[in-house]
């Protein structure tokens, strides 16, 4: 089998949520909107698909790399894409691999007629997952107040999550950041869910080691289950600090560049208590399960960043991951909406708050061609 297609299709659709300045997503009025379906096919008409790939980068640098290969061969691609961002990483990004990545995925899980959990080696079909909240806001009723926070928290348990995880204010928004302001969030969170509920904190990103402290203090206090990136990533020897200073589980890192080795460097250098990576953070599955088992090896558990088929695929093949990020959450959007280019929601949550993998081949993504075709943009 040899690949024979990489192909980019772009797509009108609507959504109703909206960026901030600093890039935080936030519920807005409903508006059009492009997507995009990478598309890898073989000669054997059997192909992969993935959501969300970058055009450009896909056309100019993906397609003449891939053309020709084996499309099992995923670790050579990965390898190979891998090296090339060196000299191209204004175009060749991680989340370019990881759309290249997943397609690849899905293809051999197509291939097979397996979902892709099992290709991995499968434990589980369902796994635990938290309510986590998009960035506070102004908006009245909204997330935009401690009470509100702690509102949404308690209607998040009644519908079934076990956990809950606040991200808190951040620029642009007035007064933010503000580490006490964020503490008043964890507090009212915990009041109105009791004090069994698994909660977490993922707050402004460039706090100080004197305002991070604080929030760990306060967050002790209060019993959190851990907290995210508080300081930047960037300054390692800060969350190595950090973690000797207190008894709270520190989480991370998330967003530092560097995959699966950066990640091996905290956990050796006592940066981390519990690891952080996602498909998006590191280039796509293949490094995402490389980092699954380096953790496994520290006997440490490696918290799944984001949601979306690749991570639910690789948490239902590993032990020591948790939860499910199931999210962005907030009382505007009702999350339990599939998208409109998919026929079904592909994480569908019970009333147990388990998110249960799709059982089709491949991703199990069971997409919506006619709405597709309907609205693609030749």
């Amino acid at each position: 089998m040899k690949i024979t297609q990489v192909e980019t299709i772009r797509f009108k659709t609507i959504t109703n949520t909206e960026r901030d300045s600093d890039g935080h997503g936030h519920p807005g009025p409903e508006r059009e909107t492009t997507q995009t379906l990478l598309q890898i096919g073989t000669d054997e008409g059997v192909s992969g698909y993935w959501f969300g790939a970058n055009a450009q980068a896909i056309d100019s640098l993906v397609k003449p790399a891939i053309i020709g290969e084996d499309p099992f061969y995923r670790e050579k691609i990965w390898r190979d894409l891998n090296h090339r961002q060196r000299l191209n990483l204004g175009t060749l990004s991680d989340q370019v691999l990881m759309s290249v990545d997943l397609a690849l995925w899905d293809l051999a899980g197509r291939a097979l007629e397996q979902p892709v959990y099992k290709l991995l080696g499968g434990l589980r079909d369902k796994v635990p997952a938290y309510a986590s909240t998009m960035c506070g806001d102004d908006l009245k009723g909204g997330l935009a107040t401690p009470e509100d926070y702690a509102n949404y928290a308690r209607w998040c348990i009644e519908r079934g999550y076990p956990a809950f995880k606040l991200h808190t204010w951040q620029p642009p928004y007035a007064g933010a950041p503000d580490p006490k302001r964020d503490i008043e969030a964890c507090a009212a969170v915990r009041e109105a869910v009791g004090p069994d509920v698994p909660c977490m904190l993922d707050p402004y990103h460039y706090y100080d080691r004197e305002a991070a402290l604080f929030l760990a203090k306060e967050l002790e206090k209060l019993d959190y289950y851990w907290m995210e990136e508080p300081m930047d990533e960037h300054s390692m020897s800060s969350y190595i600090w950090l973690c000797e200073q207190t008894s709270l589980p520190i989480c991370g890192p998330e967003t530092c560049e560097g995959k699966m080795y950066v990640r091996a460097e905290w956990i050796k250098a006592g940066a981390c208590d519990i690891s952080r990576c996602g498909v998006g953070d590191v280039g796509g599955l293949t490094p995402l399960m490389k980092t699954v088992h380096l953790c496994e090896s520290f006997g440490m558990r490696c918290e799944i960043h984001g949601g979306g088929p690749g991570n639910l695929h690789a948490l239902c093949a590993m032990h020591n991951g948790e939860f499910y990020e199931r999210g962005l959450l907030h009382p505007f959007i009702n999350f339990d909406q599939p998208a409109p280019w998919l026929h079904e929601h592909g994480e569908l949550m019970d009333d147990q708050g388990f998110v249960h993998v799709p059982q089709r081949p491949g991703l199990g993504m069971n997409i919506n061609w006619d709405y597709i075709e309907k609205n693609k943009i030749d």
